[in-house]
């Protein structure tokens, strides 16, 4: 089987740079180009980064999207004329914005998905049924902690897990978004789902969802360790989706979860 040509955008960033040890490690993919936002002076792995450009992708079979949303669109526009698969990572998207990535799904297959990781799409999936199976009688709060650096809050995985929570009671998600917190050390439980963000250290990641009915607490977490769990898992999901149709897919269609 030939390899995948693959390209990476957002090159420089923290991901970026892992996508690029772990897709030199999977023999499935060839690196064949990397952009950035910026001029890069330097060559990374023997190649010289460039800008979201037509002739950035016109040779490549996959683009891995790790960056911030206005970017991910100047991609995107390209991937759509182009025909490129996309693999998104980015996050912080706004509700007009997922919108508009769904219409270009309509045209490529896109894999688009606020976590990589195995463990966090499980931990979304039982969100999901402790949500259904608890009902009303639950209050519910999501909790996560990124490092310094991290700028959105609260994490593009924070806020999927308030929506598995948002499914399990059949509402609509952005009608159940409550108060944001960052940095502090406790907050509430509401009648809507509250969020509290902690950026510190080099943390690579941690999220808990609460659920209380002021007698007893059910808790689920997850606690990431290694950044290459992302990377390894946005390189599976974009191996899963080179024999796709056109459409918007997520690691749920990729892990297989029902």
């Amino acid at each position: 089987m030939s390899k995948v040509k693959l390209a990476i955008s957002g090159c420089m960033g923290r991901m970026g740079q892992q996508l690029v040890k772990s897709s030199k490690i999977d023999k499935s993919f060839k690196l064949t180009a990397l952009t950035e936002n910026r001029l890069i002076k330097k060559n990374i792995s023997g190649i010289k980064p460039s800008l979201n450009q037509e002739n950035s992708f016109k040779n490549v079979d996959l683009i891995i999207d790790f960056t911030i949303p206005k970017c991910t669109f100047e991609i995107l526009k390209i991937a759509s004329k182009l025909k490129k698969r996309v693999v998104i990572g980015t996050t912080g998207f706004s509700k007009k914005e997922e919108l508009q990535i769904k219409k270009f799904s309509k045209k490529i297959p896109i894999l688009k998905a606020g976590n990589m990781s195995l463990g966090i799409n499980l931990l979304m999936y039982l969100t999901e049924i402790a949500s259904k199976s608890l009902g009303n009688n639950f209050l519910s709060k999501v909790y996560e902690v990124h490092h310094k650096h991290k700028i959105d809050h609260p994490s593009g995985t924070a806020l999927m897990l308030g929506k598995g929570i948002a499914i399990g009671k059949n509402k609509d998600f952005y009608n159940l978004i409550g108060k944001k917190y960052l940095n502090n050390k406790s907050f509430p439980y509401g009648k809507k789902i509250n969020f509290n963000s902690i950026r510190k250290g080099k943390t690579v990641g941690e999220h808990e969802v609460k659920f209380s009915s002021g007698k007893e607490i059910i808790t689920l977490n997850h606690e990431a360790f290694d950044r290459a769990l992302y990377s390894e898992g946005a390189l599976t999901a974009g191996k899963w989706l080179m024999n796709k149709k056109p459409g918007l897919y997520s690691m749920r269609d990729v892990l297989n979860f029902k």
